[in-house]
């Protein structure tokens, strides 16, 4: 998988990783596409994580929790924050299938 332009740097920024290591990059890459991975099943659509939006936002602490061997943790704690994306998603979806309807 190709990960959005700018992502790793993001992530390595976010988790406070100022030290180059090709393994530690390899290793936050494949972090990274699991974490989009999740996050899209869980919104049910492909998200945008190239923006400063909620998806970024969640897979940002995707990649916390998986670094720190907490990703059990992770679901647990941000359950109401994926559900809500879902939602959200879903009413998107509605709206663009329905342009006729008034929100």
């Amino acid at each position: 998988m190709v990960l959005p332009e700018g992502l790793l740097e993001a992530v390595r920024n976010y988790l406070d990783i100022t030290w180059d290591d090709p393994e530690t990059d390899n290793k936050l890459a494949g972090i990274i596409a699991r974490g989009i991975q999740y996050i899209n099943k869980a919104a049910g659509v492909e998200c945008n994580f190239s923006d400063e939006n909620k998806p970024r936002e969640l897979l940002l602490d995707y990649c916390r929790y998986a670094r720190s061997n907490a990703l059990g943790d992770f679901q647990t704690n941000y359950q109401h924050e994926l559900l809500s994306l879902q939602m959200y998603s879903e009413i998107e979806a509605y709206q663009a299938a329905n342009p006729e309807v008034t929100s």
